[in-house]
């Protein structure tokens, strides 16, 4: 470890902290439905969308009717962007011709982008087309996004509403998300990306020559544009198999510093317009802090157990880090930021192969995943699957005082709970049982590429990536199989949207029942003490779940290693 590492570490977690506020303000008016700048350019275009669709964006909705239409909603675009992806052969916008993807893995990548999961069995440049990459995937990079944030701002309005039955209007919220943040954002950082070096290209190919005088064809292709949306919609889906360790999707130490910000910055400045929403900025704060913790500290075990290396290859005379599976351009600390930030984020974009790291290098990234995606968590997913634990604490914080557990203004009672749990939950069971599953069954054990402890890492990895819709992979599993496309999409879903609903029902509970005022007997939620138990409860809840898989892969991994067994 070194002192330029932990500087990067810590400028990093400043500029973060200070865009918070900035971009929570301007979250927080589209909370409210407000005017903004852009309105003057972009409103025609709003009030358009709603004519064509015959929405009234005024007319709200319970949440059950806010569920309904957010479901449809995805079934109708996961429909279009199957046909898409099944057809891509007879498509135009396809210059070097690809086939139309099979039934399985066009199953696996739609269900992947319309749960923000992004997770990639295929290598972009050598299968999917133009078409295929802009029309069929990348329009999910924005609309999985935006229906995160969408769903953050129905559960704000449950909190912070009184006896009220509504949480919002779906079509509003996306439309507004959409249009007023994540496109304006993504045309800026675009260009940046493409004066940065990223290309932005209908092209699909350019011949180089090498240093050693042969030939290389390179891929290109709409780049900077999909790259944009890819990390500020914490989605991940990499333009190049690559991903962000491709120079054409991230060339400079400054674009790596940016992409880690942006994947980080949306799901930071929701927790203040949390905050904002309820009345009490504090509780915003509150909720980052108690991120930042967990995230600093898995950002540290990550980068001590990379920069201390594998004490078996010191003993064959390679002293120094890990650099295996690492770009030489960033090294281990921004590699090791850049993990712990894409999977505390949802948001699965690599600049290192996870699967090199180290056993207990590696375990943190996937540690992250297992707890739900909610250090930072996606955009909107990871404010949202918070606020579940928060629950929680508070609950436990009630039977401490001895009474009713309130929460922002609000009783939690056991409706909530119920419904926190049962949404929490759907991660530990998805993960364990398909991985139990794949770890008996012929046609799961066929696709680690390493046996033992490393091996039942991977599969274990790959469910956790997809059931926490994070994308990331330990690439070591050979997923793109019918088996694995077809259990791994089943888990995209089941993480993505069975949590979805039971949020949306605690949000329409919430905003049914009275404001209760805090009293000297209430439990504080804006403090040391508050920020203490939540991040107490979320590592209990994780820990608990999951320590027996983490013993079978990463920990006995590790103790392989320190045991003399390189493999």
């Amino acid at each position: 470890m070194t002192i330029q590492g932990w500087g990067l570490i810590l400028v990093f977690t400043a500029i973060l902290v200070a865009l918070a506020k900035p971009v929570g303000m301007w979250l927080f008016a589209l909370y409210e439905g407000r005017r903004t700048p852009l309105h003057a350019v972009l409103g025609p275009v709003e009030r358009g969308f709603y004519k064509l669709a015959g929405v009234d964006p005024a007319a709200e909705q319970g949440w059950r009717r806010y569920a309904v239409h957010m479901l449809l909603f995805q079934i109708a675009t996961a429909l279009f962007t199957y046909a898409i992806l099944r057809l891509q052969g007879v498509l135009p916008m396809n210059p070097r011709g690809f086939a139309g993807i099979g039934a399985d893995g066009a199953f696996n990548t739609t269900i992947s982008f319309v749960a923000n999961t992004n997770w990639q069995w295929y290598s972009g440049e050598v299968a999917m087309s133009n078409l295929s990459q802009m029309l069929g995937l990348a329009i999910h990079n924005f609309l999985s996004a935006a229906t995160g944030i969408a769903i953050a701002f129905a559960i704000f309005r449950g909190f912070a509403r009184r006896e009220t039955g509504t949480v919002g209007n779906f079509w509003a919220d996306l439309t507004r998300v959409t249009l007023y943040l994540l496109l304006p954002l993504c045309i800026v950082y675009a260009v940046f990306l493409i004066a940065s070096g990223v290309p932005q290209t209908f092209a699909s190919m350019i011949d180089a020559t090498t240093i050693e005088g042969g030939k290389q064809s390179i891929a290109l292709g709409p780049v900077a544009s999909q790259e944009a949306i890819k990390m500020l919609g914490t989605n991940g889906g990499g333009f190049f198999n690559a991903n962000s360790a491709h120079p054409f999707e991230n060339p400079t130490a400054l674009t790596n510093l940016v992409q880690m910000l942006s994947i980080f910055v949306i799901g930071a400045g929701l927790t203040w317009t949390f905050g904002k929403a309820v009345g009490n900025s504090r509780q915003g704060w509150a909720i980052l802090a108690a991120m930042l913790v967990l995230f600093l500290a898995g950002v540290g075990v990550t980068y001590w157990a990379e920069a201390a290396g594998n004490p078996n290859l010191h003993a064959l005379g390679a002293m120094g880090g890990n650099m295996e599976g690492k770009e030489i351009r960033f090294g281990i600390a921004a590699s090791a930021l850049f993990s712990v930030v894409t999977t505390a984020a949802s948001c699965g974009a690599v600049n290192a192969m996870h699967d090199s790291f180290t056993a207990l290098g590696g375990m943190i990234p996937l540690f992250n995943m297992q707890l739900g995606e909610i250090v930072i968590g996606g955009v909107g997913a990871g404010i949202y699957g918070f606020l579940l634990f928060a629950i929680l604490a508070v609950f436990v914080a009630g039977l401490m005082v001895g009474r009713t557990p309130e929460y922002v203004g609000k009783k939690i009672e056991s409706r909530e709970v119920k419904l926190a749990v049962l949404a929490i939950a759907i991660v530990p069971l998805c993960v364990l049982g398909f991985t139990a599953l794949s770890a008996v069954l012929p046609a799961g054990l066929a696709g680690p590429l390493n046996k033992g402890p490393h091996g039942f890492s991977e599969i274990l990895y790959a469910y956790s990536s997809a059931t926490g819709n994070n994308g990331s992979a330990f690439a070591g599993l050979t997923a793109g199989t019918p088996f694995y496309n077809g259990l791994l999409g089943v888990a995209m879903w089941l993480g993505r949207f069975f949590m979805i609903v039971p949020v949306l029902a605690i949000a329409g509970s919430l905003a049914a029942k009275k404001y209760t005022p805090a009293t000297a007997g209430s439990f504080p939620t804006t403090g040391p003490l508050w920020v203490g138990l939540l991040v107490g409860i979320i590592l209990i809840v994780g820990g608990l779940t999951f320590l027996p898989s983490l013993a079978l892969g990463p920990i006995a991994d590790h103790l392989a290693m320190i045991d003399g067994q390189l493999f």
